[in-house]
């Protein structure tokens, strides 16, 4: 008998078959490419540049002691510190036994649909692991259209179309904004509509706002304001603070939703028991909030956003259709203009237009494919976060902080975001 046969026939068929994580796995290969002695500029990975602020590592610092479990819902200093936060941030009126704390939101929204016997409905393009999440726990994941003409933003007429035929069926709707991968937002119509929806066909809306705090103008709104009822909020320290390797997500939920978040927790309590305790001791800091904070990110939105409009312009001298990012770091490129000269190289996919690009640029980007498109819908997601942080920081609050910040900060600050697109734009011309 085959042992190791057998046994890979016993793997969960909801597994297998299913890659890595795309971004983790783009961040793998150029690190490896790297280590090779080739220049890869990292555009794969969605990872803020930014450094952790210093008051907060200095608060890791201070606890790194502490080494107690603590409870499964959470530090209850930490979930007063994001109960206050969200209810200043969003005008909400949470309290600290609203707040669910885990490993990463990641992890908070797989346990979510473990715990919750629904459909999940999500805007096509979306974030990579939530379809793959969903097949792994057995779950039927329905596709709802966007169009670029309308910034990749789900409109409430086509939630109620997929809704209406069979309208008390349990679904859960992930809405992500500013957006992984296009960095668009919706405007207060759009929210306020799509709610109206959400409320009719009594829906869980799972409103993963990760990228709230890097609204370029800082004016980001929660769909909670709209629908509260029935609104989960995600949020966690990843992405505004630059702390994504320390594994901390936070779900605010409403309390009419308490069986749900119990439900959650009884899953946690099984599985990775709490969150580690520094992290959660630390984080109180960042959610407090505070002056440097608020000098900290407004440093980074101002980079960020003449990052995001240099990146949208020059894709879009090359012949790419982007829309221009509103928040975040990400934009998404359509090469279709570029297809049938693609196609004398047989390049058909997404998935081959981005590996012909890193081995002949170095430049490292994901397909659509990896984000709910067909393969030869010639799309990609680019995050353009390989520049230092740090220095961009400094930059933009010292010599540039009377300025307007435009291109000549973009070449001094972030040179490979400029190689980047210059290795671009020749590889395109040669096509």
């Amino acid at each position: 008998m085959d042992i190791k046969k057998d046994h890979l026939f016993a793997i969960n068929l909801n597994v297998r078959g299913i890659q890595p994580s795309a971004t983790l796995r783009i961040n793998e290969q150029s690190n490896q490419l790297r280590a090779e002695g080739k220049d890869i500029i990292k555009l794969g990975l969605g990872q803020s540049p930014f450094p952790v602020p210093e008051r907060v590592v200095q608060a890791l610092k201070d606890h790194a002691h502490e080494k107690d479990y603590l409870p499964v819902k959470g530090l209850k200093g930490l979930r007063e510190s994001i109960s206050g936060y969200i209810n200043r941030s969003e005008r909400m009126r949470s309290t600290w036994e609203d707040v669910l704390i885990g490993p990463g939101s990641k992890e908070l929204l797989f346990i979510l649909q473990l715990a919750y016997y629904g459909d999940l409905l999500i805007p096509r393009p979306s974030w990579v692991s939530y379809a793959p999440q969903a097949r792994i726990i057995g779950r039927s994941v329905h596709w709802l259209p966007t169009h670029a003409e309308n910034n990749w933003q789900l409109t409430a007429e086509e939630l109620d179309i997929i809704c209406r035929d069979d309208p008390s069926r349990p679904r859960i709707l992930i809405l992500n904004y500013p957006s992984n991968p296009t960095g668009c937002t919706y405007t207060d119509d759009q929210l306020l509509a799509i709610a109206n929806v959400a409320r009719k066909y009594d829906l869980i809306l799972l409103s993963d706002e990760i990228y709230g705090e890097v609204h370029f103008e800082g004016r980001h709104k929660s769909i909670a304001r709209y629908y509260p009822e029935g609104t989960i909020v995600s949020t966690g320290m990843s992405k505004w603070s630059g702390a994504g390797g320390w594994r901390l997500g936070t779900f605010i939920f409403p309390p009419e939703l308490r069986p749900l978040q119990d439900a959650m927790a009884i899953i946690a309590s099984e599985t990775f028991t709490s969150t580690a305790a520094p992290i959660q001791y630390a984080a109180i800091t960042a959610f407090n909030g505070g002056d440097d904070i608020d000098h900290y990110l407004n440093q980074s939105r101002r980079v960020l956003k003449v990052v995001g409009e240099y990146v949208h312009r020059r894709l879009s001298e090359m012949g790419a259709v982007v829309r221009k990012p509103e928040g975040a770091f990400y934009v998404f490129p359509d090469f279709s203009s570029f297809s049938e000269r693609l196609a004398n190289r047989d390049i058909k996919t997404s998935q081959a237009f981005c590996s012909a690009l890193l081995e002949d640029t170095g430049v490292a980007i994901l397909p659509a494919s990896d984000f709910g498109f067909v393969p030869d819908h010639m799309g990609a997601r680019l995050a353009f976060v390989d520049f230092d942080g740090a220095q961009s920081l400094v930059l933009a609050g010292g010599d540039y902080a009377e300025k307007e910040l435009a291109d000549d900060f973009v070449q001094q600050a972030c040179p490979r975001i400029v190689l980047a697109m210059d290795n671009m734009e020749r590889w395109l011309n040669s096509l």
